[in-house]
């Protein structure tokens, strides 16, 4: 008599293959959708930064930084792969836009008399496109 040899069939390699690709299909685009919220994360955070440091430099000098970005002058450095774009500075007020390498959406701020750069709606708080 013939004993059954031990293993898998092709059907059930098969079967186990299917089930990772549709495992990955739906794990993979989580991955890069983490990705660009931590791309936005970081250029909310540095326009935030950016904020602070505009006004340090009003109180040291009695009106806003408006110049390239980074500067020895100005304290502030934006993040790795960040660029920050400073618009409309003013004595009254300022607006800056943040861009990111790996990223195409932009992100803005306004302050003072400054005209608010879309997609910013509140003064003071970052936005970034959707």
């Amino acid at each position: 008599m013939r004993r059954p040899e031990a293993g898998f069939t092709l059907i059930e390699l098969l079967i186990v293959i299917l089930i990772i690709g549709i495992v990955a299909s739906i794990v993979i685009p989580k991955f890069g959708n983490g990705r660009e919220r931590a791309y936005l994360a970081t250029m909310k955070g540095d326009l935030r930064n950016l904020a602070v440091s505009q006004e340090a430099y009003f109180y040291d000098n009695s009106g806003y930084y408006d110049g390239p970005l980074p500067k020895a002058e100005f304290t502030h450095d934006p993040s790795p792969g960040v660029t920050l774009t400073l618009q409309d500075v003013t004595p009254g007020g300022w607006a800056a836009t943040a861009t990111h390498i790996g990223l195409l959406k932009k992100c803005t701020i306004y302050l003072g008399v400054a005209p608010p750069l879309a997609p910013a709606t509140s003064q003071g708080e970052p936005k970034c496109e959707l």
